[in-house]
């Protein structure tokens, strides 16, 4: 059998040697935006068994754009450095493509990491202004976000824009904007979190408006021969909220502006979700996009097996797939993939005394 798992994948000037990616995954454990040791374990370990691509967890933008204390940054000369010591070690273990998931929190921001409760934090704990499209909070025990005027926008379009050239200084492959899980852009997306009646608001066009706007000016700063995709969240899972019919119409506006990808999940905006969940349970909204819009899509949300991925592939529900959780209990995942669909994959020197009967090439360490 010829897997289509391990087939190759070219965007614009990049190629995933694989259709595994694995999916951004934040780990709340950097200062002041600043990767460490952690990230060089975590990122260095993901990257040795030769994924599609690692795309790095979401960063923010800017300070007040993190989720938590812990998450990282792309906004300083220190978050930089750090970074740059993360990938060095990833690239001394790994030929895999490396990009980064560029963010902004919003209304979501100032928030305790998951293992403190994940809820907002409290001025005395060091909470930050937080801001979004209108002055909803994210459930009524959160902060009141302040609402984004002219020079917010400005601010926060220029901020994905310098860490875009940041991320460029570093060698990355790829950039992908976050524009899911009820962050900054997905909140612009949602009619249940944007309440604006000005151009950026009312219907979708409106609410389109800035994180399109963004995403141009992330494509016009990232070298021409380098891929920018868009996560989203296919549906909010929630009445009269954002749906695939409008996921579809965002994907076809992506797709005119030069978007190579599109990375489907879905939920994260509302409280009130009702996520009917499941094995491959979003790839039925991958599917949606890649089928209407004519763009290669990344799928991902509980895809476990091999088999299950090969067939998301082989069927033409997705282009890639994207994989978290299974990836943290199973890191070599891949290798045991390769191992089921017969596939002849390379594996560092060190580690092929596991292969049990892999069929594998081997390198060195650089």
């Amino acid at each position: 059998m010829t897997s289509h798992l391990f087939s190759p994948l070219a965007l614009r000037g990049m190629t995933m040697p694989n259709r595994v990616a694995v999916a951004p995954m934040c780990q709340y454990s950097a200062v002041d935006g600043t990767v460490g040791d952690w990230h060089v374990m975590h990122l260095g370990s993901l990257a040795l068994a030769g994924p599609g691509m690692l795309i790095i967890e979401a960063t923010g933008v800017e300070a007040v754009g993190r989720i938590s204390p812990g998450c990282t940054g792309l906004y300083s000369d220190q978050n930089e450095a750090a970074f740059a010591r993360a990938i060095a070690f990833c690239r001394s273990v790994s030929d895999s493509p490396i990009g980064i998931q560029l963010g902004h929190a919003g209304r979501k921001a100032s928030a305790h990491v998951p293992w403190h409760g994940g809820g907002s934090l409290a001025a005395a704990e060091g909470a930050w202004e937080t801001s979004a499209p209108s002055a909803v909070p994210f459930t009524p025990a959160w902060h009141t976000p302040t609402v984004m005027d002219d020079a917010a926008l400005t601010r926060v379009r220029d901020a994905f824009v310098a860490a875009t050239l940041r991320a460029e200084r570093l060698g990355l492959e790829l950039i992908e904007v976050h524009a899911a899980h009820g962050y900054l852009l997905h909140q612009f997306l949602s009619p249940l979190s944007n309440r604006r009646d000005d151009a950026y608001g009312g219907d979708a066009e409106g609410r389109m408006r800035f994180p399109l706007e963004v995403f141009d000016a992330v494509r016009a700063a990232f070298p021409d021969d380098k891929p920018v995709t868009v996560r989203l969240s296919a549906t909010d899972w929630v009445e009269g909220g954002w749906d695939v019919e409008q996921s579809i119409a965002f994907s076809d506006a992506l797709k005119a502006r030069g978007c190579d990808l599109i990375h489907v999940s879905s939920g994260g905006l509302s409280t009130d979700q009702k996520i009917e969940g499941g094995p491959g349970y979003q790839t039925d909204f991958a599917s949606a996009i890649r089928h209407a819009v004519d763009i290669p899509v990344m799928a991902v949300g509980e895809i476990k097996s091999p088999i299950q991925a090969e067939t998301i592939i082989r069927s033409g529900q997705a282009d890639s797939v994207a994989l978290a959780r299974e990836m943290l209990s199973n890191p070599r995942w891949i290798w045991h993939a390769a191992q089921e669909l017969g596939v002849t994959i390379p594996m560092i020197a060190q580690y092929a005394r596991s292969n049990h009967g892999l069929d594998a090439t081997t390198f060195e360490m650089r």
